[in-house]
């Protein structure tokens, strides 16, 4: 819906149709629908978004068939190559351009990962922030009981209201008061394109991507038994332990939707959770779906007869820091001198520097983008937490 959106979309098209390549073109839609699209056709995707970022800003997210994901080792690296080489592939005969609403068939799909009987009728409040959530969550609900409300449900790239990141707390601050004045049972809060979820309980409190990841694994685990459950290495340490208590195997990755995709189709998983709020399911193609989430969740509320706010507590065990973001000159040489300043403790590589006391731990990973270090902490109180990072911040600014 971003206004830059139009040109973009219309100069690809010309290219890929110059290419020889047939265009399915679905319009306006959500990174998910775009999944759901090239999982269902079984053809490559594209979609013009800069998911969480700015009205200024616009980009392109890709994937192959069947919405596997296109990284640096699968794909982005010849394209930056044919892009600097400056060749233009020229057919004989171009493509053309074929028109297709999948807006309904989206919705029956993600409504397809739940019992829909054995929902109760909740009041729902979603904030899309003015992004493509207004479109596709709406489609999802339609055939579900309860009701829906939209906060900043109109299409609008500018984003009038509040930007469309709600990994940041001050973001859900409307939806907040909006479930407690409107004593609704859920918030939902989804980014620009709508492909992350964040959840506010009954009391407007926000709930993390990792207690999410935790709540919708064990949904899946009693369904499901002995599957495996991926998660990223910051996510906190009760999502595995709820895995295991529910039955099921915990395997930990990287940051990032390609790793994520990879291992759960090298191990078969189920279900991945990341606790920036990306949910992927081995049913939509491994691909990830703010909108499934939240109806597992409601599922899970439905099947508990317990609120957010009571359902929640058994899942949050430990306290964290949150992601704490440091400018440095040299990200490689500041992670070298961390390590070495914790080296009488476990240490791990798989993604910056992971670092494991046992009562306490954390990770250390570079921006991919800017000269930043990325601090995730966790320990077994506020007080604890608080003590650890700043020994941490020490080290890391020193």
């Amino acid at each position: 819906m971003r206004p830059s959106s139009i040109p973009l979309v219309e100069a690809f098209v010309e290219g890929v149709n110059r290419a020889g390549v047939d265009v399915i073109d679905v319009g306006l839609c959500s990174t998910d629908l775009v999944y759901f699209a090239s999982g269902s056709l079984d053809v490559p995707g594209a979609m013009f978004t800069a998911s969480h970022n700015p009205a200024q800003y616009n980009g392109i997210k890709l994937c192959r068939a069947g919405a596997a994901p296109v990284g640096d080792d699968t794909g982005l690296r010849q394209i930056k190559e044919a892009v600097a080489s400056g060749v233009i592939e020229k057919a004989e005969i171009a493509g053309g351009v074929e028109h297709r609403d999948l807006l309904d068939a989206f919705g029956a799909h993600v409504r397809s990962f739940i019992d829909p009987t054995a929902l109760r009728p909740f009041t729902v409040i979603a904030d899309t922030a003015n992004g493509m959530g207004g479109l596709v969550v709406p489609a999802v609900f339609a055939t579900l009981p309860g009701t829906l409300e939209l906060l900043f449900g109109e299409l609008d790239g500018t984003f009038p209201n509040h930007p469309a990141d709600p990994i940041q707390v001050e973001n859900l601050r409307d939806l907040r008061k909006a479930v407690v004045d409107g004593r609704a049972d859920i918030g939902l809060a989804f980014d620009g394109d709508a492909d992350r979820l964040f959840l506010v309980d009954d009391l407007g409190e926000p709930v993390s991507g990792s207690t999410t990841t935790a709540i919708v694994a064990r949904g899946i685990l009693d369904r499901n038994p002995g599957e495996t459950i991926v998660h990223n290495l910051i996510c906190s340490k009760a999502v595995p332990e709820v895995v295991r208590e529910a039955g099921g195997t915990p395997v930990r990755t990287r940051v990032g939707h390609s790793y994520i995709k990879q291992v759960m189709a090298e191990t078969n998983a189920i279900f991945g959770g990341e606790h920036s709020a990306h949910y992927y399911f081995r049913d939509n193609w491994r691909a990830d779906s703010g909108s499934i989430a939240a109806l597992v969740v409601l599922e899970q509320l439905s099947l508990a007869g317990v609120p957010l706010s009571e359902l929640r507590k058994p899942f949050e065990r430990y306290a964290a820091s949150g992601e704490i973001n440091t400018r440095v000159d040299d990200p490689s040489a500041t992670i070298e001198r961390v390590a070495g300043a914790f080296g009488d403790l476990d240490q791990d590589r798989l993604d910056g520097l992971t670092v494991d006391a046992g009562t306490w731990w954390f990770n250390l990973r570079p921006s991919n983008t800017e000269p930043l270090l990325r601090l995730n902490l966790e320990a077994a109180d506020t007080a604890a937490c608080e003590a650890r990072t700043a020994e941490v911040l020490a080290v890391v600014r020193a």
